[in-house]
């Protein structure tokens, strides 16, 4: 039951994602950057020649250790660059960012009160002895776009695993 628990609060995450992402700087104010945030699932499959290699699908089935790549294409359609663009992604519940994700990447382990390196943060124990941060304890991955040029894009992505 459990498993089948995780699997659909994970297939409602990943839904939930077909809407764009939209950073909180960004919320409600119409602008030249377009947004779109999607997820895929990481597999890994045999070719007939029996080589391997990694494709990105859309999810169907997932299930707990899956993979995903989570990501979020941006786009300046303006005429002028735009600075300081912050891009702030929440993790769904259902997934962990995954133990490969870039070192340098920004994030929260507080529901986005404060920002740092992962290996940065603190948590606060039960008993009130603090301890280092973990990868299942970030909530939120964010980037500052220091500028987005007219007509540039690109993408931002972070590898999660199923919880």
């Amino acid at each position: 039951m459990k498993t089948i628990s995780k699997l659909a609060l994970a297939c409602a995450a990943i839904a939930s994602l077909a809407l764009p992402v939209l950073p909180a700087a960004a919320q409600g104010a119409p602008g030249p950057i377009t947004l779109n945030g999607d997820v895929k699932a990481v597999k890994t499959v045999t070719d007939a020649d029996g080589k391997e290699r990694t494709e990105l699908v859309d999810p169907t089935t997932i299930i707990p250790g899956d993979r995903l790549l989570f990501g979020t294409d941006y786009a300046n359609t303006g005429t002028e660059a735009v600075t300081n663009f912050v891009v702030t992604n929440p993790l769904p519940g259902a997934v962990r960012l995954a133990p490969d994700a870039d070192p340098a990447l920004e994030v929260s382990v507080d529901g986005g009160k404060t920002w740092g390196l992962l290996s940065a943060l603190t948590l606060t124990n039960s008993d009130g002895t603090p301890r280092p941060a973990t990868h299942a304890d970030v909530t939120h991955v964010r980037w500052v776009l220091a500028s987005i040029a007219p007509g540039d894009k690109g993408r931002l992505t972070y590898p999660a695993i199923i919880r």
